[in-house]
């Protein structure tokens, strides 16, 4: 299965945060964490078109590491060759960097 996202929202596999706090203390897989917000994009729409129809092209790529609001991508799961992984499909204005 492909996805294409539409306009300008773009496909995001979170990354696994860091496990451990900063005084060393590792955390089981069931205490409770924050939202992921860093990611790598997987997919990436056409763009947003202006009200002329211009189409805005994205400053984002497949591949990219990015840091992005906590709250504003929308989580989705995604079932590809049987095993289902969770997504987050998110706005392009909702990215605040890529992380080089």
């Amino acid at each position: 299965m492909r996805i294409q996202p539409l306009s300008d929202h773009v496909l995001i596999e979170p990354l696994k945060q860091e496990e451990k706090t900063k005084s060393g203390i590792l955390l089981p897989d069931t205490a409770e964490k924050e939202k992921p917000e860093q990611g790598k994009i997987i997919a990436v729409g056409p763009g947003k078109k202006t009200e002329d129809g211009k189409l805005i092209p994205m400053e984002v790529k497949e591949g990219d590491v990015v840091l992005f609001t906590k709250y504003g991508p929308n989580e989705v799961k995604i079932e590809i060759n049987g095993q289902e992984k969770e997504y987050l499909i998110a706005r392009e204005e909702d990215i605040l960097a890529i992380i080089q």
